[in-house]
This record gives structure tokens, sequence and C-alpha cells, in this order.
């Protein structure tokens, strides 16, 4: 029996977690772009949730692999394993013969050398055609701006490696920047300054969890605490202690200003017709690292202009990627070499 729906698959290939969309189907799969090896025989113990599970807690033979930093592929041996299980368990693993078109997500500032790695290890992971998108294009079509029409439209999309702030007008990118500062740097300002502040060394999946549960970019209504465990540096053993909004705020301050003056410099660089529709239409935030609480206040107090969260931030540049499985002559317009 013929299946109703096509292989073709949209892939936002993230630093922090990847997501694969099926064409007539959507979201199939969103899983953390962790890939777990066993050294000595080089096997696969586990990719995804599983692997993230590991994070921290696997014996000296056992590796909990992030084949992907800054947004692009750091990896290549493992970003291909990784692939390889997405792309079969997108298709329940089945592999008879499957061998889908794919369309990839990745950073604006992308060299050749990085375009040519994730397309090869889409190839080698059986893809029959693969596209590449800009991540700020696909997150702006995955928010519902139109991007087709002569008006100018302003995204920010946060992720887990990169930051990409773009102006897109004509289904074209008028402007576009990528800085390689987001979620993950965020996770990495908290470890860093629980250590030089109370000697206590957290996990990633610690910090992930403060940032998450009490991370902030602009004060709150009301004060927020979090009972985090670590190790203690200088006794060498577990400890507990409590941390509370306004000292998170201080540990993220630096990486949420940056993302602002990427965003300052993008605004200074826009044409004025574009500029005067981005004053009436505003800012949309994109991506998982935008939900950090109140940072669409912070960035309406710093610029004065309207920001809104997209619907689904985390999802928007999948589903945008997935739209154009259906439009493949938007896609042949907006793909890049």
């Amino acid at each position: 029996m013929l299946s109703l729906f096509s292989n073709d698959l949209a892939i936002d290939l993230g630093t922090a977690t990847t997501l694969v969309y099926a064409k007539g189907k959507g979201i199939v799969l969103c899983e953390p772009s962790i890939i777990a090896v066993n050294q000595r025989t080089g096997k696969v113990e586990a990719v995804g949730k599983e692997a993230k599970e590991m994070l921290g807690r696997t014996p000296a033979n056992i590796i909990a692999i992030r084949p992907m930093k800054d947004g692009v592929i750091a990896d290549f041996e493992h970003t291909e394993k990784m692939l390889d299980y997405f792309i079969k368990k997108a298709h329940n693993h089945r592999s008879l013969g499957v061998r889908p078109r794919i369309v990839i997500c990745v950073p604006a500032d992308i060299t050749q050398v990085e375009k040519r790695a994730v397309k090869d290890s889409a190839y080698r992971a059986r893809a029959s055609e693969v596209y590449l998108v800009e991540e700020a294009m696909a997150a702006a079509i995955g928010a519902g701006l139109p991007v087709t029409e002569p008006t100018g439209n302003m995204i920010v999309d946060i992720g887990g490696g990169t930051t990409d702030v773009a102006v897109i007008s004509m289904a074209g990118i008028v402007y576009s920047r990528s800085v390689r500062i987001a979620g993950n740097r965020m996770d990495e300002d908290i470890i860093q300054y629980i250590k030089r502040k109370y000697n206590l060394l957290v996990g990633e999946r610690t910090a992930e969890e403060i940032k998450i549960n009490v991370g902030s970019a602009f004060p709150l209504e009301e004060e927020l605490t979090m009972e985090i465990k670590g190790r203690d540096l200088v006794e060498g053993i577990p400890k507990t202690l409590v941390i509370s909004d306004e000292e998170i705020r201080e540990a993220l301050s630096e990486t949420v200003s940056n993302i602002i003056e990427a965003v300052r410099v993008a605004l200074e660089q826009t044409p004025p017709e574009l500029s005067a529709d981005i004053v009436d239409k505003g800012i949309v935030l994109t991506g998982g690292g935008s939900q950090l609480k109140n940072l669409d206040k912070r960035l309406r107090e710093e610029t004065g202009l309207p920001v809104s969260m997209a619907d689904d931030p985390q999802a928007s540049v999948v589903l945008g990627t997935g739209k154009m499985l259906d439009d493949f002559n938007l896609l042949r317009k907006i793909a890049i070499d």
C-alpha cells in the first residue's frame, strides 16, 4: 500500500535541539542535539533525549557529545550519525530505500566550508536532494510574517548556539547578522557565576534548569528563588544553596546586552523605508532562547519599538522550513547555495 505522505523532511539542526518536520504530518521529532558514544567500541549508545539523560553521568568509556557548536557542525562524524538516526526515526525506522528531499536551516554567517559539511552530512544520511535556508528567513515564515510582500519584517531568532537578526522584504533578506551568542552561552554564564561567587560547581543540565526557572532579562514583578545542588570546590562535597532571579539576571547581563547590541546594529543598517515599517510592526522574537523571562520587555525598553513573541518560538524555524516543502517555488527563491 502506498503512503499518502511524501518522505520529504524539513530539519532545524540546532546546537541545543533538533526538530524534524515531515511533509503532510507536521513536527514528528523534537530532541536534544546530543549523541552518546562508547569510546572502546565506537558504537552509538544513545541519541537525543536518552543521550541528554546521560550528560555528566556516564562511565569513562562512554561520552555524551554535542556535535553542533554555534549553529554549525563541529564534529562531522557524529553529526552524520545523529542526523541518520533522526531521519530514520522520523520515518519510523523504515529503511525501504527511503531517500527524502531535505531542507535544512543554517545561520546567516555560515561559511562555504560549513555549508558543505551540512550538505555532506545530509547526503551521507541518505538524502536525495538537500536545500539550505537561512534560519532567520525560516523563522519569519514560521512566525507568520508576510515575507513575500514589499514591507519590512524584523525577526530576532535566539537559538542554542546563535542569535540571528534579520530584516526581510519581498522574500529576500535585506540585512542579516548572526552572532554566536545565545542560549548555551547563557548556561555557561550561569555555571561561571555560581562557581565564582559560591565556589560551587553545577552541571550543564542544572544551569539550563536555573535559566528556565529563574532566569530573566528585566526585573520581575515578584522575586523568584530556586534551590540548587552542586559540588563545593573548597571542601569537595555536595552542597545545596538557594539562588535568586536577581543573581541570575546579573550572571546573564553581558550576554543579554550583546544580543540587544546586535538588534541595535541591525536597526542602524536598515534602509529608511523599511525602518518605518518596523516602527509600525515592531520586532518578532523566535527561538528557544527568546523565552528568557522579560526579554521582550527589555528589548522594548532599549529600542522603543513594539516587541512580540512568535506563537511557538522554539518551533518557528522548523514550521517555516516545513511550509517550504509545500511551496518549492518559494524554496527555490530563498534557498542559499
